[in-house]
């Protein structure tokens, strides 16, 4: 194989409580993708920031282009030629796409003034390159979230990197962005450019890398070609096991219906009928706006509904805000951790009890001792990996900071769990983790509700699915009868049903 453009050898680093990365290795080799696997709090993202500078090395060595590196922050590294797109956005929802892109760079003139149109010009052309139909002057806020993704990948591209780091990159396109990223990869790829491909999706290792690096544990576990592996053995390196049964669903005799909506009509939602039973979880499926999101968010009361009837317990409730909607019953765990379901600024517990206060307290003061309890029990039960629940959550992995937020709402121990993609940017290993966690709780009867993109997730652990389709319900199947061409065919607004299936 050609000699690697990027290495990092026996790379250690420590925290407070905590060895990060044990002598973790990596190549990056000209002219191919390297995926860069592992479960979350396997090291991938701290030997990045390792790599980039933000964090510094406690041992190992760095060589880039055949010589030793050590870059002192983000910007050292990005001149050198290594570029890094973040899981989370680095961008200003107030500027425009073209500032945004060329932030700190502008194309300045005479006198230092900025020329605009040459500025706007190659930013257009970055777009053209992604596929992004959007004008560069346009404010960045008015995107959506898997657009704002894409400027994220054209200002990378801007910086005409040797090496590129894509951290999960698709996570929040739709299947045509990623389609564009794909060509885009290829394009570097026959450039000679190195890529570093991280994403916990098997499916798009194989379809879009050459190599793979695994790690576990902060360990360098093995590289290999993609040609010699395949997911199952991918699989049992990440997590150092068989991972027997993907999706573990259990069957679990259905109670009473406890949850009954009938002619919803909301902000991106037109009415919609369904009902859901205790010891039951509904999958919710569809394509990227299809309204699922919207739905549980007018159910839960973040969303105002304008028509319609949710019954609960046999008794029609109004929640007009999502304390309403705890109130009643309802928790709902959003896809957005970071943006709508955990503070990162505060702890492990502070996280976890936040929205079940009301329970904990007595005589309107707090009873800390219960609080302690309940979340060392929720840790435990969770296998939630942290020094200690006064931990600050932004400090976890992905993987973690997830099980916190479905623990935070089970904490209000609800009549309704509303997961809206509960295993999105999390491993395979905390995937099932989070799926048995999930059949527990349907054993003991709490009614669940499933809002997933991927369909074999949909598939595997739900009774029953919907599909919906321009904020409507485009079909609904048992889960035994259904398979991915009806839900697909459902998803993309044609008409199918079970018999006639």
């Amino acid at each position: 194989m050609t000699q690697a453009i990027l290495q990092l050898n026996e790379i250690e680093k420590a925290f407070p409580g905590v060895k990060a990365l044990d002598k973790a290795s990596l190549n990056v080799y000209p002219g191919r993708v390297m995926a860069l696997m592992g479960e979350n709090g396997a090291g991938k993202s701290t030997l990045m920031k390792v790599l980039t500078g933000i964090h510094p090395l406690d041992g190992g060595t760095i060589h880039y282009q055949g010589q030793p590196a050590a870059f002192k922050g983000p910007r050292d590294s990005q001149q050198a030629g290594i570029s890094i797109i973040h899981q989370e956005l680095n961008l200003i929802p107030e500027l425009t796409i073209a500032e945004n892109i060329f932030i700190g760079r502008e194309f300045t003139g005479a006198m230092g003034r900025i020329q605009w149109a040459k500025m706007y010009e190659e930013a257009d052309k970055l777009l053209a390159r992604l596929n992004v139909k959007h004008s560069s002057q346009t404010l960045l806020g008015d995107l959506s979230l898997g657009e704002q993704q894409m400027v994220e990948i054209a200002k990378a591209l801007s910086f005409e990197s040797k090496v590129i780091i894509m951290d999960e990159p698709t996570d929040a396109l739709t299947d045509t962005e990623t389609e564009s990223l794909f060509k885009v990869i290829n394009e570097l790829r026959d450039q000679g450019c190195g890529i570093v491909y991280i994403s916990h999706r098997l499916k798009e290792i194989f379809e879009i890398c050459d190599d793979i690096t695994v790690l576990r544990d902060g360990k360098f576990i093995g590289e290999c070609q993609v040609a010699e592996t395949n997911e199952d053995g991918l699989i049992e390196m990440m997590v150092g096991r068989k991972l027997e049964e993907q999706y573990p669903r259990i069957d679990v005799q259905h109670g009473e219906t406890c949850l009954e909506v009938i002619g919803l009509t909301g902000s991106g939602v037109h009415d919609v009928s369904f009902t859901l039973k205790r010891g039951e979880i509904l999958g919710v499926s569809g394509l990227m706006g299809a309204g699922r999101t919207e739905l549980m968010k007018v159910v839960y009361g973040a969303l105002p509904s304008e028509r319609g009837v949710i019954n609960l317990d046999n008794k029609t409730i109004n929640p007009i805000s999502p304390q309403d909607g705890l109130a009643n019953g309802i928790a709902y765990i959003s896809e957005d951790r970071k943006g709508d379901g955990l503070v990162l600024g505060l702890s492990v517990k502070e996280n976890m009890s936040l929205c079940a206060l009301n329970k904990l307290t007595k005589g309107g003061r707090i009873q800390h001792s219960d609080e302690v309890l309940a979340v060392d029990d929720f840790i435990k039960l969770f296998n939630i990996k942290t020094p200690t629940r006064e931990q600050i959550i932004g400090n976890l992995s992905g993987g973690n900071q997830q099980k916190v937020a479905i623990a935070k709402g089970l904490m209000t121990k609800p009549k309704v769990l509303i997961l809206d993609e509960p295993t999105r940017g999390v491993d395979v290993g905390a995937k099932k983790e989070i799926y048995q966690l999930i059949n527990k709780f349907k054993a003991e009867g709490m009614s669940i509700i499933l809002v997933s993109s991927e369909m074999p997730e949909v598939l595997g652990m739900s009774d029953r699915i919907m599909v919906m389709h321009e904020g409507r319900i485009s079909g609904e199947f048992d889960a035994k009868e259904a398979d991915q061409e009806k839900l697909l065919a459902c998803a993309v607004g044609k008409k199918i049903n079970e018999e006639a299936a």
